[in-house]
């Protein structure tokens, strides 16, 4: 198990809105685990708001490499309710493009 603490890796601020930050976290730490089969804790305790493209870039890779059931290890901790709601924006533009992959609408 690894819990990657949001709040720390984006330099101790409140809004998490660099994407190319959490592309580092996807590629060095996120995937690495989920390659092992190896639950992920995203922790965004003390982070007010989160950007779609910060989010996006923490976990679109994932979920299209492994679906949605990469949700059963990857999860989200201490989200006020504006994190949910990005990332669950986030979550169903992913599967809107997953589920229209084979070109149907």
């Amino acid at each position: 198990m690894r819990e990657i603490n949001i709040y720390e890796k984006i330099g101790n601020k409140d809004f998490a809105e660099n994407k190319d930050i959490g592309k580092d976290i996807r590629l060095e730490e996120i995937m690495p685990e989920l390659e092992k089969n190896n639950v992920v804790i995203l922790n965004f305790d003390k982070i007010d708001r989160a950007s779609q493209s910060f989010i996006h870039s923490l976990i679109s890779d994932p979920i299209r490499q492994y679906g949605d059931n990469v949700l059963d290890i990857m999860l989200f901790k201490n989200c006020n309710d504006r994190v949910k709601e990005m990332i669950k924006i986030v979550l169903g533009y992913l599967q809107d493009a997953i589920d229209n992959k084979d070109g149907l609408s």
